[in-house]
């Protein structure tokens, strides 16, 4: 092991060891001390080498396995996760579900620009078949607004904007899109359950994926802003409703 990678292998101070030791090997994956497939020290080798009890240390490695990005496999040891699991997405939820204080409001100017960010490089990157992949949602879901399925139509909504942000190949937008989404989920309903009350607001909510959709095929980066805004004139709608 060089010099580098032994940074976070010093001893810590004795307040508040357990979370000295989460963020001790937290800045070893930042810093790429500790990657992706390797095996950290033992609980043993940790403790002597940090200066802290076993048990504090096997505390912090329950913290960031339960947090996903550490896995147990026994009998081989403790290793770095592989990639990105549904576990990392638990404490991000969790810490936006318990801020009342204006979190609707942030959730959906999160939501709103990393759509709009979505789109921008979709517009750039997109293929053909990726179109077609968004093409493939949009009729699903004029099926499901013709057949008047509530559910149907929050389904092929989460399936259009999931695609959308696959068709960017970047993995984090899609990340964040799942969880913008899951969190705005009542929102998101209690739209879709007021525009479908007027048949003019529920062709002007398919009209907007009508409209993301062109905006990709003809590239026209100009119009992008607007209609993600206009989309999200029909939540604020809700939101005040």
């Amino acid at each position: 092991m060089g010099e580098l990678t032994q940074k976070y292998l010093k001893p810590i101070k004795t307040k508040s060891v357990v979370q000295q030791v989460v963020d001790r090997l937290t800045q070893a994956l930042i810093n790429k001390e500790l990657r992706p497939g390797d095996k950290i020290p033992t609980e043993q080798e940790l403790a002597a080498t940090f200066g802290a009890a076993r048990n504090s240390v096997r505390e912090a490695i329950k913290i960031l396995v339960s947090f996903g990005v550490l896995e147990i496999r026994r009998p081989e040891g403790t290793f770095v996760t592989n990639g990105f699991t549904d576990a990392m997405i638990n404490p991000l939820l969790y810490g936006i579900i318990l801020d009342d204080v204006g979190s609707m409001d942030s959730l959906m100017e999160l939501r709103e620009w990393n759509d709009f960010g979505m789109l921008r490089l979709a517009i750039d990157k997109a293929t053909p078949s990726d179109i077609e992949l968004l093409e493939k949602c949009l009729v699903n879901l004029k099926k499901q607004f013709e057949d008047n399925n509530f559910e149907g139509i929050f389904l092929a909504d989460d399936e259009f904007h999931e695609t959308l942000a696959l068709i960017t190949h970047n993995s984090l937008f899609g990340k964040i899109c799942h969880i913008t989404r899951l969190l705005t989920t009542s929102l998101r309903y209690k739209t879709i359950t007021h525009m479908l009350r007027s048949e003019k607001s529920a062709e002007e909510l398919y009209k907007t994926h009508v409209e993301v959709l062109n905006v990709i095929k003809n590239k026209d980066i100009q119009n992008a802003e607007h209609i993600i805004r206009q989309s999200y004139f029909y939540d604020e709608g809700a939101l005040d409703g």
